[in-house]
Formats: structure tokens, sequence, C-alpha cells
């Protein structure tokens, strides 16, 4: 019978490859051992159990009591806690089974029988002794660790309402640094390890992610298919993946089939997503006034006359029908400018975004197998809808995931994966960064959003052409294949190799739709202001990406204590890249949206010619490594790493190099002085490492290659009256650019206290980038064209890392958890050529993030206080920060003492009165985890934020008044200076915001009185769920069903001001105002067959 499941195990594993997911029902028929199909019958009559008192006492090997066991009637929610002495007493079932468990000893199942008093001996659990945590090419016992390495188990993507992998990671572990800078739908966060790690131009500082061992983008997966993660951090634990891992490395493991019944598990999530943290749109009337006194203030007239205003006012009242516009009276046909003339009051974002969306994710997996071969298969589907309420974009992805595992024989095993996603992202064309932008400063209040006769009317607010303007899409699938081959000739001997296939397709298609207007007699006409042309674009990219790897490893221990394990290997990537885009303008019939139907005509009928483009890249790496791990006993702890790393990026003498690393740990708790502290201490181990790697990951693949600059039919000269291809020199490039290396020093401790129940680990480390590219040393110009840029610019990077938890169980019963995580890191600039020695630039010695401004005494109340505080200031006054200095504007401090406020130089030798006012980075990370269980109910609680960033806001969307057409003004701007008691809008002398003035910057110059605290905590994650007891879900055919309910982003505490969000807080020419994040409200269900 053996042998024939195995027979059919080997078959289907041969052909799933070929056939696909149809073939995954028939593979788990057969994977159902065949003498489990014997049919039994099964009886519906209840049989009323006979009750009984079990008395009993648990004890550990040491013959201690262990207090606080757990003890369960399986099957049921009865239960008990054993007390101060070991003892328990419970009622139960006749014939009942009881389960004891502690933590950190294994769960021990007794028959009750005719007993009614039971001695319990519990034994070390030897799982969590031997906990193993996923490293670069194999595993380690986490307790013999020497690197710096964090890891989460599939608890951390339990119940979240999450839309990809790295929302769930964040402030999970120590070091992992998460940032989401928007909320769009298609959008991942921004992620590095221990912060910054290199400014080299060109050069980035992201982890290597790998799945499975093959690299990969986590936000493609289903969160729900991974069994845990691993966030390798120093030299030691990622040097053997060489130069593709010199910031870090994240290891993703998915889940696996285990041996036994063939289970079929379905849930689900439906969510309602609800916007935070927008900024709230003006009334009209408050806008009006705002912009007349921000004009006045710059000694101009006010844009809106006592009678616009008059007529906003109105209208607000209801007194005025209409819409809030009126005919054009020079022509009557047209309506008039709404800029000038409009009195509505529109709340534009209201208009456009929508308060509350709806997304639902399904997820199906089905797992089981015998003892040779097992399989995991899962499918999943989540869609989500997007804020916009105008023209709906929406986003869809499908994952589906089969993973078999099998073993051929004593000696061979063969395993195989393949994973399939597919993403699915619509949008409006115009739903761009720069709508933001629009919004804030185009998008007057006043400005009606429909004509009188109902339809949607434009002048520069982006809705109509938001709504009416074309759409866009974005289709993208990964096809991923594994296959992993184990030889085991010997005990202790693996030859290991794997061949890892990737194919990424993706296709954009945009369409730019013209837009109408209507005039007052309903009339459509064009709306040029976004562009006078329709367009169909299109731009196709796949990729093709082999990795193979094949490596062996030995390992053996001695009778001595001794134990040693080594491994070598090699390792390939190559990577091919075909990239096609084409544009042509003119469509013809719209709703046939698709190149061939255009007619290649702009709106004055030109033939105009399309624009097609292409190209084709490639790259590849080939490394050989090498590891050797020794402990005695598991006291002392010896690791070495070497890796030699080529790549295709650099010229033949630069291509090759090598990267080593050591690590050493003592584990205290295994010395033979240490017996006494033992039963309460287990681990306390000193660790440390030290290596350095290369970084090839650069933006242009071959930067150090020149290519001759050409253009098509783009030359400014005509011959014959048609443009010529041109051609130019290109610059100078230094042969000598090379890799960036990276240092890595880090010293750990972790410790385990009372039987694994508390857990304790410290790092701290420091991490030097050379050889960055940096800027040019200055040469005559007499060269004749630019310098070429080299190796010049270095940095370091110094930070710590906590991470402690608790958790145990009481004497009722109730189960609990407390996990808190706490990072630090800051960079200082080591070396940087800096010409002209401003600070407010790059410099060496730097502490990257310096904000650089002026201190302020405060906002003058009164036309005489400035002029006394102008006084003081003999030399000059505040004439280089502004003119015109009058009550309500900035009084700032001469730090100098030289009677006036100035920058002097902008350097160290003549700072003037500038000084270090803040830092930017964010700083003092963490993540609090708190949870619960009881009797089938569990809550969990999750806080994540930043203690301490400051943040200087230059942009509009802070200050409001700037030039009138790129003004903003929302609610949060109504606390400026107002000294006027009959002001329209109140006195207010004791106001955040000083007056608002049009084409000046004299008030918002960088100063301590607008540095943002943008530190903040947020309650990232609440659930509670209901786990249905197994006596009564086993009469319903089930193993197990779970009912819950989760939030996401329900609270944020933050100093920063409401107009922006903390964790979008990026500057940009956009703006400041992005797409929002969301509030997550969500329930459903689990059931597993």
């Amino acid at each position: 019978m053996e042998n024939m499941y195995l027979q059919k195990g080997k078959i289907r594993l041969l052909t799933i490859a070929i056939l696909g997911s149809s073939s995954l029902t028939s593979l788990a028929e057969d994977l159902v051992p065949i003498k489990q199909m014997d049919v039994v019958s099964e009886t519906t009559e209840s049989v009323l159990q006979e009750k009984k008192m079990v008395n009993g006492v648990v004890v550990d090997a040491t013959g201690m009591p262990v207090i606080g066991a757990n003890v369960m009637e399986k099957g049921t929610t009865n239960g008990t806690i054993t007390d101060m002495d070991g003892k328990f007493s419970l009622e139960v079932d006749k014939d009942a089974t009881l389960i004891f468990s502690y933590i950190g000893f294994a769960d021990q199942e007794i028959k009750v029988g005719n007993q009614t008093r039971l001695s319990i001996t519990l034994k070390e659990d030897a799982e969590a002794l031997d906990e193993v945590v996923v490293v670069g090419f194999g595993t380690q016992k986490k307790v013999n660790l020497t690197g710096a390495v964090s890891s989460v188990t599939s608890e951390a993507f339990e119940n979240r309402s999450v839309s990809n992998v790295s929302q769930a990671l964040q402030g999970s572990m120590p070091g992992l640094n998460i940032t989401q800078s928007h909320g769009y739908l298609d959008s991942a966060p921004d992620i590095n390890i221990r912060g910054v790690g290199t400014i080299g131009e060109g050069s980035s500082g992201a982890p290597l992610i790998l799945i499975d061992g093959m690299e990969g983008d986590m936000n493609r997966l289903n969160p729900q298919d991974i069994e845990s993660v691993s966030v390798l951090k120093d030299a030691a634990a990622s040097s053997i993946y060489g130069s593709r891992a010199p910031f870090g490395v994240i290891l993703i493991t998915t889940k696996k089939g285990k041996s036994g019944k063939l289970s079929v598990n379905y849930n689900n999530s439906f969510r309602w997503n609800h916007s935070i943290n927008m900024p709230r749109q003006a009334d009209s009337y408050s806008f009006a006034t705002y912009f007349n006194d921000a004009a006045t203030n710059a000694g101009t007239n006010g844009h809106f006359s006592p009678e616009h205003l008059q007529k906003i006012k109105d209208f607000m009242d209801g007194k005025l029908p209409g819409t809030g516009m009126d005919p054009d009276p020079n022509n009557p046909t047209r309506w008039a400018d709404t800029y000038n003339t409009g009195y509505a009051n529109t709340d534009w974002i209201d208009l456009i975004f929508d308060k509350t969306t709806f997304a639902h994710e399904h997820n199906l997996s089905v797992q089981g197998g015998s003892e040779k071969v097992q399989m995991y298969a899962s499918v999943n589907y989540l869609g989500q809808d997007g804020f916009i309420k105008l023209n709906p974009e929406t986003n869809q992805r499908v994952s589906t995931n089969l993973k078999v595992t099998s073993q051929l024989n004593d000696y061979i095993s063969v395993n195989y994966n393949m994973r399939f996603n597919q993403i699915d992202y619509e949008k409006p064309t115009h739903l761009t960064d720069g709508l933001f932008s629009n919004l804030s400063r185009q998008s007057w209040p006043t400005l009606p959003a429909y004509d009188p006769n109902g339809y949607m009317y434009e002048y520069a607010t982006h809705a109509l052409r938001l709504r009416d303007g074309g759409r866009t899409t974005k289709k993208t699938n990964e096809t991923v294949q594994q296959l992993n081959l184990v030889i085991e000739p010997i005990k202790g001997w693996k030859i290991i190799g794997d061949v890892n296939y990737k194919l990424y397709h993706e296709r954009n298609h945009a369409e730019n739709l013209k837009v109408y207007n209507h005039d007052v007699n309903g009339e459509p006409y064009q709306e040029t202001l976004g562009g006078a042309n329709s367009s169909i674009s299109e731009t196709y990219k796949q990729e093709k990406y082999l990795n193979m790897n094949a490596y062996t490893e030995y390992s053996h221990s001695f009778d001595s204590g001794h134990n040693f394990k080594i491994m070598a290997g090699v390792q390939s990537e190559q990577l091919w890249q075909d990239n096609t885009s084409g544009s042509r303008l003119g469509i013809i019939v719209q709703g046939t949206n698709v190149i061939d139907a255009t007619n290649g005509m702009d709106s004055n009928g030109q033939i105009v010619p399309p624009t097609v483009g292409g190209s084709y890249n490639k790259w590849a790496t080939a490394g050989y490594f090498g590891r050797i791990n020794y402990d005695y006993k598991g006291r002392y702890l010896v690791e070495g790493n070497i890796r030699y790393d080529g790549t295709s990026r650099y010229r033949s003498d630069q291509r090759w190099r090598w990267f080593p690393s050591f690590s050493l740990g003592w584990n205290m708790a295994n010395e033979e002085f240490w017996e006494g502290l033992s039963e309460y201490i287990s681990t306390f181990k000193l660790r440390g490492s030290y290596g350095w790697l290369g970084n090839q990951n650069t933006e242009v693949w071959y930067p150090t290659y020149l290519t001759m600059p050409i253009g098509a039919a783009n030359s400014s000269w005509l011959i014959n009256g048609n443009q010529m291809n041109t051609a130019s020199a290109p610059g100078l490039i230094s042969t000598t650019m090379g890799w960036e290396t990276v240092k890595t020093a880090n010293v750990g401790f972790d410790a385990n206290a009372l039987q694994n129940r508390l857990n304790l680990s410290l790092e701290w480390f420091t991490r030097k980038t050379e050889d960055m590219i940096g800027p040019a040393e200055e040469m005559p110009a007499i060269l004749g064209t630019a310098v070429p840029k080299t190796n010049n610019t270095s940095l370091r990077t110094n930070g710590w890392e906590l991470n402690v938890s608790w958790r145990d169980r009481l004497e009722n019963g109730l189960g609990y958890s407390v996990a808190f995580n706490l990072s630090d890191a800051h960079t200082t600039i080591l070396n940087y050529p800096n010409h002209t020695g401003t600070v407010t630039g790059y410099y060496s010695g730097k502490d990257m993030g310096e904000i650089w401004g002026f201190e302020v005494i405060g906002i003058a109340k009164t036309k005489e206080e400035m002029d006394a505080h102008l006084a003081s200031l003999p030399n000059g006054g505040q004439n280089t920060m502004g003119t015109n200095w009058d009550a309500g504007d900035l009084m700032y401090r001469d730090l100098n003492g030289d009677g006036k406020i100035d920058w002097g130089n902008s350097t160290y030798a003549d700072l003037g009165d500038m000084k270090v006012i803040g830092n930017d980075t964010p700083r003092y990370m963490f993540g609090l985890n708190l949870g619960a269980d009881w009797k089938g109910f569990d809550f969990s609680i999750f806080f994540q934020g930043v203690m301490k960033r400051d943040y200087f806001i230059s942009a509009s969307d802070f200050w409001g008044a700037s030039g009138i057409w790129s003004s903003t003004f929302f609610e949060q701007h109504m606390d400026y200076f107002r000294n006027d008691p009959d002001h329209p809008l109140g006195l207010n002398v004791d106001s955040y915001y000083p007056r608002p003035v049009f084409d000046s910057g004299k008030n918002k110059h960088a100063s301590d009185r607008y540095i943002q605290k943008a530190s903040y905590i947020r309650l990232k994650n609440l659930s509670l769920g209901y786990t249905f007891p197994k006596s009564l879900v086993s009469k319903w055919k089930l193993q197990n069903l779970r009912v819950y309910f989760t939030g996401e982003n329900l609270w944020t505490g933050t100093g920063l001001t409401d107009l922006f969000d903390p964790e979008t807080l990026t500057e940009d020419p956009a703006g400041m105002m992005k797409y929002p994040l969301s509030a997550v409200y969500s329930f459903g269900l689990s059931v597993t067959y």
C-alpha cells in the first residue's frame, strides 16, 4: 500500500508542472492515504457521559511543581490551571482525555480511564529548545546564532486586514523600517534595514528580498501563504549573499504541506476603508476673506470686491439660486470666468473623494499527504475600491501557490514550488500626484462644480478631466517555478541544487480623452486647459530571471561536545528585460481606445508622428561562497563566511571582489558554573560580528559604460522641411569607478528566562559605507565638458535595537503575551566634496536629516512691538529676510549679535543667525503587541510609531498664502493673525500662523516656531476573535471554525498638524497633500474542513 501511494505521488509531482492548478483536485484526492479511505459508520445518537472528579499534580523533570500549567479536557472548553504546588482538580467525562501544556514544555495527552489521581511529568519542548531560524542557504538553531537576525512567524499575518506583506511587517521587528508615502491602491511601502545605507549617486540602499530562496516582490505574495520571515541585519548574517545584500536581507519562507489527513481551509475578510488625515475645505467666504487679507498685506487690491464677497455670503445663506456662476455679460452664451466671478461654496475634497470604500479578500488552501509526499496549495483573491468618487479606481489581486515536497527514498528528496499572481490596477488617467497639488492651489471653493444646467463644469479644477479624461490600466502577472533537489548520500552530508525561474509581464494602457464643458444653452465645447489632444499610450515590459544555486554542506558532532558544519557552493543570477512603448494622437471613435483606432492628428488637424520606443537590457552576477560553523557544547560559537562575487555592471578590472565576515558567541548558560541558574535562565549569550560587503545595486545598470546620445527627428533645423536625426558626444566617465564597500560591526546579547516565558535581545551596530559616488572634483573649464564623477564619499550609521517579550498563562486559564521592540539609527556623513562649503547641503561631518533655520521670538502683536524689535537690529534689521514688517509678522532672533538677521554665507565659517533647529530622521521606532486568549476568545492590540522626528514644511499646503495662483486655504489655516476687532472672521492676535502675505516668503523661513513634531503612535491593529469548541464544530464535520473582527489604523496620536499624516510626511514637487491612508474595519471567518 505504501509503494502504491508513493508511486501515485511521483506521477502527480511530475505532471503538476505541466497541467498547472487544474490538477490540484485530482492531486488532493491521490494524497489521501488509501488506508484512511475505509468508510466508518457514524451514529447520531447522543450519549450522556458520566462525570467524575480527577485530581493530580504536574511536575518537571527535576520534580519541581509546574505552576500555572494548563489542563484541558480534549475537545471541550473544560479546563483548569495548576496551583502553587502544581496540583489540579477537574471534573471530566468518564472517557475523557486530558491535555497538559505549559510554555517551554511539550504537550502531553493522558486518557483518564479508571484513574482518579494523576502524576504528570512534563518534558522540555525539544522544538522550543531547538527552534530554528531561516538564514542564508539553510537554517540554524536560534540559540546558536552569532549574527543579527530577527524573525516572525505566520502569526504576524493573522488577523491583519492589509493589502500587502509590507504593511503587516511594519513595526514587527526592530531595525526593519517600513514607511508608506502614499495611500494609492497600487503603492508599495519603502523599506530599509537599519536606516540610511547609501547616498551614492545612482545607488540603492534597499534590502535583498528572497522568497523561498529566490529574489521576488513580497507585496505580490498572498500574506496567508507565509510561514516565517527572517531579517538578516549584519554582515555576518547577510554576507553569504554577497554584493546583492550589502544592506540586509529579508528571507520569506512560504508554507508547505504536512503529513496527515487532507484539510481544506477557507477564510475571508470583508473590509470598510475610511480615509484618514485629509484636510478640511474652508467655506468660500472665509477663503475669499483670507485671500483679500493676503493681498492687502502685500500692498495690492483684494481679488474679491465687496460686492463679490456679499454675493458669496448671500449664496451660502441660501439667498441666491443656481450653482454659483453667471453668464459672461460680454459673451452671454458662455459662462463668465469663475475665478473672477464665481460665488459657489464647493467642497472639492468631498466632491472628488469618497469617505468610505469596500474591499474583500478570500483565501482557500488545501494541505496534507503521507510521510513521503506532502502538498500545500492555495488560491487568494483581493478586490479593492479606491477613494476617487468621480471615476473610481480598482485593484484586484489573484495569487495561487502550489508546493509539493517529496522524499523519493532515504537519500533523495525533490521539492517543487509554483506561484502565479496577477494584479490589475485601474484608475483615472488624471489621478496623479499633480491632482493633489492642484486641489490645494487651484480648486477654490468659490468655483462651482456644476453649471445651472446640471453639467459638470471645469476651469482648472481638474474634476471634469478626472471624471471624463480617460482611464489608465496596469496589468501585471508573474509566474515563478522553483525546483529543489537534496541528496544525502551519508548522514550529515547534503548536496543541494536549486533552479529558480521567474517570468514577469507588465502592460500599461493610458487613454487621454477630450473633455467638454457646456455653454449657457447646454451646447458642448472642448475644454483645453488639460490639453487639446486625445491620445493612446501603451507600454510593455517583460522580465525573465534565472537563478541557480549548487552547494553542499556537512555537519558532524563529536561525543566530546565539539560540533561543526561546513558549507560551500556557487550561485548565478541572470536577468533579461525587454521594454516597448508607443503613443499616438487622435482617437477616432471614443470608446474604441486602442492605438490602431487613432489617426495621428492633433487638435489642429496636423499629422504628428507617433512616439515609439524600446530597449533590451540584461545583467548577471556570479558568486562562490562558503561558511563554517563551530560550537563546543553550545557554549562557544564561531562562524565564518566568505563570498567571491562578480557582476556584469563593472569593467573587467573592477568586476570581482572578496567579501568576508566573522562572528563569535558565548552562551554562558551552558557553562558548568551556570547550573544553579539554568532552571531560571536557559540562554545568556554574548555575540559579536564584523564583515564587509560590496554594493552593486545601481539604478543605472552599467554606470561605467558610455553610450552616444541619439535622437530621432528632433533637430532644431530643417532640411527639405523635415527635422533630422541627431547625435551628440557623450560625457566623460571615470575608469576607476567601482564598488561601494559596506563594513559592519555588531555586538549582541540574548537571554531566555523562566522556561522561555521571558525573551530579551539587544543589539548595537555600526555600519560604514565607503566609496560612494559623489560630486566630481573641480577642474578648469578648459576641460570642455562635465568632470566625471567617481568614488569619493563615505558615511557611517550607528544604532541599537531592543526586543523583549513575555508570554504566560494564569491559573484561571487566561493566556497573555506582551512583545515590545525599539530601535534607533542615525547617520553621519564622513566625507563629501562640498566646494562651496554650504551647510544646507551634504558636507563632511553632517548629521543626516539636519534642519537649519532661525529662532523666532514670536509674532509681533502690534506695529509698535515690531518697530521696537527692528530698532534692536541697527545694522540692517530683518531686511535680508523681507520688507514691510508689521504687526502679524515674525520677529527673528539675532543669534550672532551683529545687529541684523541673515544667513551669512551659510557656511560653518559664517552661519549668520542660522543654527540646527531639528532633524527629520525618524528616531526610536517601536512596536508594541499585546495579546490574550481565554476559553476560545482571542484578543490582540498592536501599536506602532516613531518617538522622535522633526519636520519643516515649506510647501504652500502648510503655509496657505503664497502667490494668488499657488495658494491654499483649508480650515486648518483659519488660525492666522488678525488684529482688527471688526474683522469678519474675528480678532485673533494669539494665532498660530502669521499674517498672510502674497508673493512673500519673509514669514516662511525655516524656524523653530514652525518645526513640526512628527513623532507619532498609531493603533495599527486591533483584533477580537472567537474559536468555536471542537466538540461543537466536530458535529458539523469541521476541524475548526473561527469568527473575528479586526481594525487597522484606528487611532493616531501626534503633535503634527492635522493637515498631513505622519506616515506620508514627505515633501515633493507635487506638494504635501497625498492620497490618503485608510482606517480599516473588517470582519470574517475561517473554517477548516
